[in-house]
């Protein structure tokens, strides 16, 4: 993101959230294999040059036809998405073109490193889609740093449920890896199962607590959490921002600026009943039950942590016996 690094669990499209999984490529044990020569041959009327990467008005136009025709939003401009604010660029990064007949039609850059290197964007002519030019872009930038002896080659993420970025998954597929997020390891992609990951961890995990709590009486609702992105922004960094997508409420656990309710951390299997504290007030708060959007929440205190959920339900309904005679539902 410009000239931040950063990384991401977690993903919202269309009002959708979406768990992010990465994705890196070995390069030692990477090979073509038919469909990278398949590609390479549908191709073959194309020309191509890799270099040191620079941004011209080609390019941005290039950027701006591309933008117009991708389901998600897009950078305001090239310029933004490789630099940010800044002129230039503190990493090495590479790009490759592609060209027909003289023409730009694609555009992939990648940063190199001591023994790894990321696929940072791919652009290209929408009029070209036929082609699989951003899967072409990608089988080109590891062909090249598989030649420069490097090891790893990270292509970015995957989104279970979001096909746009399936195409990742056939490239290299006996050498892709991905992290598992709780265990911070990076396994074969074949062990992959979307049943695992966070998010769905995380809604099996509070659904079961909701459940439960509302055969008690307890009324208990799981809302997504508006701002859970809202770290990435540069100007808040170090904030430490309340961070996860979902959370669960019952009555008397909001009161205005103040809010307590039971996340489940997946990189610890344990649900944590956490108080945060409003900081900013938005003007735009959702009337949905399901969206929490009200206030930017920052964390204060973890009340309570267990592992099971029978635990968390008596202490939410010593809570809820607490809360509710003296505040009314909410």
């Amino acid at each position: 993101m410009g000239q931040i690094f950063f990384t991401a669990s977690f993903l919202r499209f269309k009002e959708n959230f979406y768990c992010a999984v990465w994705l890196r490529v070995v390069l030692p044990d990477f090979q073509g294999g038919k469909t990278q020569a398949k590609l390479f041959k549908n191709n073959s009327l194309f020309t191509t040059k890799i270099q040191r990467a620079t941004i011209t008005d080609e390019k941005e136009l290039l950027f701006a036809k591309y933008k117009k025709s991708v389901p998600f939003e897009a950078s305001a401009s090239l310029h933004h998405l490789l630099y940010g604010k800044s002129h230039a660029t503190v990493y090495n990064t590479y790009e490759v073109d592609v060209f027909h007949d003289g023409k730009l039609i694609a555009v992939g850059y990648f940063d190199l490193g001591k023994e790894s290197c990321m696929g940072i964007s791919s652009i290209y002519d929408p009029d070209y889609k036929k082609y699989s030019l951003g899967k072409y872009l990608i089988y080109l930038k590891m062909n090249y740093c598989k030649e420069l002896g490097l090891r790893y080659f990270y292509p970015g993420y995957f989104v279970p449920g979001y096909s746009f970025f399936d195409y990742k998954l056939s490239i290299g597929k006996d050498a892709l890896q991905f992290l598992q997020f709780e265990r911070e390891q990076w396994v074969s992609i074949k062990l992959f199962h979307e049943n695992l990951t966070p998010l769905r961890v995380m809604q099996q995990r509070l659904s079961k607590l909701k459940d439960d709590l509302q055969a008690m009486g307890i009324s208990a609702r799981i809302s997504r959490y508006e701002f859970f992105d809202a770290n990435l922004i540069p100007d808040l960094a170090g904030a430490r921002l309340f961070d996860f997508p979902l959370f669960l409420i019952y009555p008397g656990s909001i009161r205005e600026a103040m809010v307590q309710g039971v996340i489940f951390d997946v990189s610890d299997q344990r649900y944590h009943l956490i108080k945060c504290r409003g900081i900013w007030k938005t003007n735009s708060a959702s009337a949905s039950e399901v969206i929490y959007s009200s206030y930017v929440l920052k964390p204060e205190d973890t009340v309570y942590s267990t592992d099971t959920a029978d635990d968390m339900i008596r202490m939410i309904t010593a809570e809820h016996q607490q809360l509710v005679p003296r505040t009314g539902t909410r």
